[in-house]
């Protein structure tokens, strides 16, 4: 029966140096000639997952933790903090000295420069420290926004802004989500979009931001390198992602 697959890119499709296995590429190719959809489900901005994109030959992707998908090359639903509400986050970071950086699906912004929390976390994404423009969410719509405050700062935030979600990816770093926002809604956006069922989803992910995903699919995959967070809520936990365990679980799945 025909599966629709979503992938986690970071821990999952790529492995601790940030490089595609073989095994996982064969992988893909192989359940996609085998009848099945493939898609990205990532925290990263479109931009960011092009070179993975062109790689794997893939065109549908739920990108920015659901709040940018994209349906064959087409983009069927955004979602996004409201500006009035990023603005008050902002005035309440720089009472902090907290630095933000902005992203939509063409660029990422910073709001400072000079801090070393962006240049080292955005570092372990093989990206450099943005250009600056501390009002670019006024003038350009922007999916993503990630705030650079350290874990025991993070529940300022959450008991300040209780309508938004912060998610951390980094010791220095959270992702901000509206309300309800995750990899999970944009998935349900997506399949709606095509009149699939969810029970017929697969997913593989590795990360706390994996976590609602992972849990309303029909079968959840985690890797055996993630979170424990991750592997709680999975329905399966695969082998490292640095041992060839995405190939292992997709043959032992049976979808080549």
């Amino acid at each position: 029966m025909k599966k629709f697959l979503f992938f986690d890119v970071d821990g999952t499709l790529y492995n601790s140096k940030k490089q595609l296995p073989q095994s996982a590429k064969e992988a893909i190719f192989k359940a996609r000639e085998n009848g099945h959809e493939i898609a990205i489900a990532t925290g990263r901005a479109p931009f960011m997952i092009a070179e993975i994109l062109e790689e794997l030959q893939i065109d549908t992707y739920v990108t920015f933790n659901g709040q940018y998908v994209v349906y064959k090359g087409e983009v069927i639903y955004t979602n996004q903090i409201a500006n009035e509400t990023l603005r008050e986050i902002l005035q309440f970071g720089a009472q902090h000295d907290h630095p933000f950086v902005f992203l939509n699906e063409k660029e990422m912004i910073a709001s400072k420069s000079g801090y070393c929390e962006i240049e080292e976390s955005l570092a372990t994404l093989h990206y450099p420290y943005p250009t600056i423009d501390e009002n670019y969410y006024l003038h350009t719509p922007v999916y993503q926004t990630l705030v650079f405050a350290k874990e025991h700062e993070q529940v300022l935030y959450e008991q300040q802004f209780q309508e938004i979600q912060f998610v951390r990816w980094h010791p220095y770093s959270c992702d901000m989500l509206p309300s309800g926002g995750s990899k999970a809604l944009g998935i349900t956006k997506l399949i709606e979009h095509i009149d699939f069922e969810m029970e017929d989803v697969i997913a593989f992910g590795d990360g706390l931001n994996d976590v609602e995903m992972l849990r309303e699919v029909g079968l959840g995959v985690a890797m055996e390198n993630g979170h424990d967070e991750a592997k709680k809520v999975a329905s399966i936990v695969a082998d490292h992602v640095d041992q060839d365990g995405l190939y292992k679980i997709m043959k032992e799945l049976k979808l080549f």
